[in-house]
């Protein structure tokens, strides 16, 4: 019989760790089988101790490549020439990608066989592996990274007191029967590689210089926390007239902020690279996330409250923790907080992209950025005089009240009477020449 080497026969002199390495492409591709002891060149060596091989091997299929690839190989003492040979029949696998357990889902960790020879897959065969294997929905699919930390996901859960243990693990998506980690894992864990986005402009148009940009990172959590934080931050009270009643309110109904936001980072298909963006422009908020509307809903099917989720088990977590109430209803909680304001959200879809915008309630094309000032002529003066001013100093100068000296600077801001300058804490103002 005449042995040599192809798309699905190994040989091997004797047993070695690279045996391992030829396993995994088997099972990776379309199977194959492996002699154990006889040379490359097809002469037939033999093994001495059988039983030592036969424990050798199934060591290490059993402690190094996972997922669990047991059941897909067998192994036989066959006699070849007067000789004892090992023979290992190996299937191909129903989970690929089959990979070394210390290397991890990576190309120095998996295998795939080309012609007479076991290379590195790419990452691109990779992903299609997991595909296969996985299904396509993006969150169930195993992870490419192992080593992942959920500082901000356990201090939620600890947070609204829902324990997150190696069991909630399991039943929540976050890892498979295997014991590895998901992609829904990877998006709640702070080593998310997604970002989202958020730029003010100073004007209705993106043609409009910035006022201020930001990127958040890490767990789809603290992205969420961070990027709420934001949108409260430029969310000003205003007021409007109802007969000779002046009523406050903000620029925009906080729940349609939250639920814009919420659908944003839920339903977008993160199979896609891109950043999460929300633009936030004097007359309107605009919220776009990748991946346009599930197969089979149009745009009234989504303001009736039909849904369709794409991620359905991280929207599970974050029922969960009690930031959504049931499925479908926050577009209309969307619609609805607009009721009586005369104004209605827009909802915009493409093939690949789908678009929240949120109408400025306190918007008005002819006024906006008139009024900077109103019973106080002196204010600006004596802010004039200091040249870099705080929102404390505001409050104190024009005697108003913390969320009206906010409305003055973003009026201020907008017309070009001011300047921020930093962020947060350290937030201060630079007058302009053209008080």
């Amino acid at each position: 019989m005449e042995f040599k080497e192809s798309v699905t026969l190994e040989l091997k002199q004797m047993v070695v760790p690279d045996l391992k390495k030829e396993v995994i492409a088997f099972a990776n591709t379309n199977g194959g089988v492996i002699y154990v002891g006889i040379a490359d060149d097809g002469t037939v060596i033999g093994i001495e101790d059988t039983d030592q091989a036969m424990l050798q091997v199934t060591s290490m299929i059993h402690d190094a490549i996972k997922p669990d690839l047991t059941m897909f190989v067998e192994l036989d003492i066959i006699e070849l020439e007067q000789k004892s040979v090992l023979k290992l029949t190996v299937q191909k696998g129903t989970h690929a990608p089959y990979y070394l357990q210390g290397k991890g889902i990576r190309p120095e960790g998996v295998f795939i066989r080309h012609g007479a020879a076991t290379i590195p897959a790419s990452e691109d065969a990779i992903r299609a592996m997991i595909v296969a294997s996985d299904g396509e929905r993006y969150e169930n699919r195993r992870s490419l990274r192992q080593e992942l930390t959920f500082t901000a996901l356990q201090a939620f859960f600890a947070k609204k007191e829902i324990p997150l243990g190696e069991q909630q693990f399991m039943t929540l998506g976050l890892k498979n029967r295997d014991g590895i980690y998901t992609n829904l894992a990877l998006l709640l864990s702070e080593e998310c590689p997604h970002e989202l986005k958020i730029a003010v402009f100073a004007g209705t148009a993106k043609t409009a210089p910035f006022q201020n940009r930001r990127e958040f990172s890490g767990s789809l959590i603290t992205q969420m926390q961070d990027a709420y934080a934001m949108l409260e931050q430029y969310n000003q009270l205003g007021a409007k007239f109802e007969g000779l009643l002046r009523v406050d309110q903000t620029d925009y109904p906080d729940v349609a902020l939250r639920e814009a936001l919420l659908n944003t980072l839920i339903h977008r298909e993160y199979s896609y690279s891109g950043s999460t963006i929300i633009n936030i422009f004097h007359d309107r908020v605009e919220f776009v996330s990748l991946g346009g509307l599930v197969q089979g809903l149009n745009m009234d099917d989504l303001r009736l409250g039909v849904s369709e989720c794409r991620n359905e088990k991280m929207a599970a977590i974050f029922y969960r923790l009690r930031l959504i109430e049931a499925y479908g209803t926050g577009i209309p909680k969307i619609f609805e907080s607009y009721t009586d304001s005369g104004m209605v959200p827009k909802l915009e879809a493409s093939d690949h992209a789908f678009r929240i915008t949120l109408p400025n309630r306190n918007f008005n094309q002819q006024t906006s950025g008139a009024v900077v000032s109103e019973g106080k002529d002196d204010w600006l003066t004596l802010l004039q005089e200091k040249k870099n001013f705080t929102r404390q100093d505001v409050e104190r100068v024009a005697g108003v009240s913390r969320s009206k000296a906010n409305q003055l600077i973003k009026n201020m801001v907008d017309i070009g009477k001011a300047t921020a300058q930093g962020n947060g804490k350290n937030r201060f103002y630079t007058m302009g020449q053209n008080i």
